[in-house]
């Protein structure tokens, strides 16, 4: 690394005492929690001081059983294939031998790296046995621990500010944001009713989707927001066109999101100016909605655009989101299914905002390993059965999200991703400066960081560099590297990682 970039990060560092990996995953009490049992072992633990390439990515074996999968499945997005049983914490071991040092993390869903033991203790736990094997059906027979799991996990977690939350389980994040829209929809018309008996109209009306029993109800969504792959959550998404394309999405209003300037700090004004534009335009659209007699029923925002390119906005546009939402009677949702769960240094990304009010409704997803919504006061639908489904999420899931709270509270995981985070864009921001036409926006909170530079072919080629040279990250948007890693990464890993991709810049120059 270049030795100004080094003399920088390592100022950063001494602020620190960094803990190695080994440390991090094997602590006292995940020790007692496997001892005597027998745990799936790496066979071999030197790869944990950084990672290694024995082979190009994809190597021989990744490439036959990517040919073998093709058969039967669509494989073309597949990287390489991942040894789950040797690898450990930050580092992927891949079925060619190579270590990656993975700033991706499952798609920023992987919450406490590969292995954990607090996780493999819970899963391997006797008592906990009959919740995987029946999969209970939380929706009419849930399991005598229902109550006492979710206090410990969701509610133990529940965003600030939210007075007497509620919880929605749901499978992914995408079923948590379709189900979230209903409820909006189901509050939106609670409200249009009042107290008045529903007529016979409305309800044969509803079974063949017509007014007035399927109203002319509306989303506002963002430009380059992605929030699901399903029909609902795609038709509030407007970021690749091969996610869109050929589905008779619903046809649902859009408003432009900020696109922010680099270095914020250099473009205050001009930043602030584009931020009260969008909503201006936004506070119209809304109004030109009731006028069609098409009225949004509720806004769904991204804290930052994650598929789209790593949007950032500032606090004063989600002030001012909020306050729109409020004056006009539309319930705000805020879509943290990447941002949530630690990953911005905050459990839940908006919590930095101030905002003077708690979200209507936040969806969650990834890092938690299965989906849902968490409801303010009065968002639950007042009538039973209005959204629900078999399952309603996943008992196993919800032992595994209780494991991941309490290990992210015990071993203060926020605070290391705050610290990994100031070496990560510190990083970035050096990187920049030594290449300022080829690397720029360096933008993130916590490790949630990304940068971009000229062109696809640019950054393509700069992502198989890194993977090549040992760090798994990630594309979004056309021109986007984004970096996800779980929240055990440590700033020592980071300076690998930043070493590692100053080399991958380097060369591709």
């Amino acid at each position: 690394m270049n030795v100004t970039v080094t003399s920088r990060l390592r100022c950063v560092r001494q602020q620190w005492s960094s803990l190695a990996v080994v440390r991090s995953l094997c602590s006292p009490t995940a020790s007692a929690h496997l001892a005597g049992r027998d745990l799936p072992k790496p066979s071999n633990t030197s790869y944990l001081s950084g990672p290694f390439v024995r082979t190009t990515i994809p190597g021989p074996k990744a490439k036959a059983l990517k040919q073998q999968l093709s058969n039967y499945q669509e494989a073309r997005t597949v990287h390489t294939f991942i040894d789950y049983q040797r690898s450990v914490g930050v580092y992927a071991i891949d079925v060619d031998g190579n270590c990656l040092l993975d700033a991706f993390g499952q798609i920023a869903s992987l919450p406490l790296g590969y292995n954990h033991p607090d996780l493999l203790a819970a899963l391997l736990n006797p008592d906990n046995v009959h919740l995987l094997a029946n999969r209970p059906c939380l929706h009419y027979s849930p399991p005598i621990e229902l109550v006492q799991m979710l206090e410990e996990s969701l509610l133990s977690a529940a965003p600030r500010g939210m007075s007497e939350p509620s919880v929605f389980l749901a499978m992914c994040g995408s079923c948590g944001i379709e189900n979230a829209l209903k409820i909006a929809f189901v509050k939106y018309m609670e409200r249009v009713r009042g107290d008045r008996e529903l007529t016979d109209e409305e309800i044969r009306s509803c079974m063949v989707n017509q007014t007035p029993g399927s109203p002319n109800l509306t989303v506002m969504s963002f430009s380059g927001s992605l929030h699901g792959r399903t029909l609902g959550a795609l038709s509030v998404s407007h970021n690749k066109p091969c996610f869109k394309l050929d589905f008779p999405a619903y046809n649902w209003p859009v408003s432009p999101f900020p696109i922010l300037r680099y270095p914020r700090e250099q473009h205050i004004q001009e930043n602030m100016e584009e931020e009260s534009k969008c909503l201006e335009i936004l506070e119209e659209a809304i109004r030109e909605q009731k006028i069609k007699g098409k009225p949004v029923a509720c806004i769904i925002v991204e804290p930052i655009q994650s598929e789209g390119g790593d949007n950032h906005a500032s606090s004063h546009f989600f002030h001012g989101l909020q306050k729109i939402a409020k004056e006009n009677n539309v319930l705000l949702i805020f879509d943290e299914v990447q941002t949530g769960c630690g990953a911005t240094g905050h459990m839940w990304a908006h919590e930095a905002w101030g905002l003077p009010h708690p979200p209507d409704m936040i969806v969650f997803g990834k890092k938690l390993q299965f989906g849902g919504i968490y409801m303010n006061k009065g968002v639950r639908p007042q009538e039973a059965n209005r959204v629900g489904n078999t399952w309603m999420g996943d008992p196993g899931k919800l032992l595994m999200a209780r494991e991941i709270v309490r290990v992210i509270q015990r071993d203060n995981l926020l605070e290391r991703v705050r610290q990994s985070g100031k070496t990560l864009l510190f990083g970035l921001e050096s990187l920049q400066n030594l290449y300022p036409n080829f690397v720029s926006r360096s933008r993130g909170v916590g490790t949630f960081c990304a940068v971009d530079f000229p062109s696809t072919e640019d950054r393509d080629h700069v992502i198989a560099m890194l993977m090549n040279k040992g760090v798994y990250a990630h594309a979004s948007s056309s021109k986007t590297i984004r970096f996800r890693p779980s929240l055990i990464f440590e700033p020592s890993h980071t300076e690998i990682l930043l070493q590692i991709l100053e080399s991958a810049v380097a060369d591709c120059q």
